[in-house]
């Protein structure tokens, strides 16, 4: 009986690196992007907004895509501005701009299973941040729990969009190449509540009768808990959580 093949659902730039990494084991990769990220068309804002940052004591990425949007408007990082990341993957695009602990003061959660707003904030000293500057840099919509956090000790905080995301439409191709996937159970790679919560509509738009039946026979890997409670949340059940960085989701391809 042939391997499951394993499902890549991020957007394509940050797909292709996971997939040939998987290729590399021998597995048989599909990269099927459920989250279009795009570029603001006004971006005046954010660049406003980031040439100030040595105001700042603090800045908060909620994820890699946020990171490659500022660093375009970036010649390099301020010293003395600590930031601040959700896990392995923001970790990954920080180095890639040539930021890291070597150079910057790096705050990530403690848990690597739990890489959200909540363990990053009991990860980070919220009394030295009373009364400073915080920055988030985010997409255009998100949750407010990290700033509600940052604000209740004290923070003065400002929130700013740097790229658009948005769940594809379901397309000829695209409907196809899921009802093909659904068609047997498979592996698929979940980094994002988002793309999960479009995987689920997009099935049952694609095969009204019994899409979502067969979604449930899928096996969902996934590197965060806040990603695992969603899908518990539609009925997935079939779950690994390895916590966050491409290594660990490996790992368990491999286990």
């Amino acid at each position: 009986m042939p391997e499951p093949l394993v499902v890549i659902t991020r957007p394509r730039a940050q797909a292709e690196p996971l997939a040939r990494s998987v290729a590399a084991l021998g597995r048989e990769v599909v990269v099927l992007p459920l989250l279009e990220i795009s570029p603001l068309p006004d971006q005046r804002a954010l660049a406003a907004v980031l040439a100030g940052l040595p105001a700042y004591a603090l800045v908060a990425f909620v994820s890699p895509n946020a990171i490659d949007a500022a660093f375009a408007h970036l010649a390099g990082w301020p010293a003395g501005v600590a930031l601040a990341v959700l896990g392995e993957g923001s970790r990954a695009a920080l180095a890639r701009h040539g930021v890291t602990d070597h150079n910057a003061r790096i705050l990530c959660p403690a848990d690597p299973a739990r890489s959200d707003s909540e363990n990053l904030l009991g990860s980070i000293d919220l009394a030295a941040l009373a009364g400073k500057k915080v920055l988030i840099v985010r997409g255009e919509s998100g949750r407010e729990l990290m700033a509600d956090g940052l604000r209740a000790a004290g923070a003065e905080v400002h929130t700013v969009a740097a790229y658009r995301r948005s769940t594809p439409p379901l397309s000829a191709e695209l409907g196809a190449a899921l009802r093909r996937l659904l068609a047997a159970p498979n592996d698929w790679i979940i980094t994002s509540s988002e793309a999960l919560r479009g995987l689920a509509a997009l099935a049952r738009q694609a095969e009204p009768v019994d899409g979502v039946a067969k979604l449930l026979q899928q096996h969902l890997i996934v590197p965060h808990a806040r990603i695992a409670e969603t899908a518990r949340a539609l009925g997935l059940t079939k779950l690994t959580l390895t916590g966050s960085g491409d290594a660990r989701l490996l790992a368990a391809l491999q286990s």
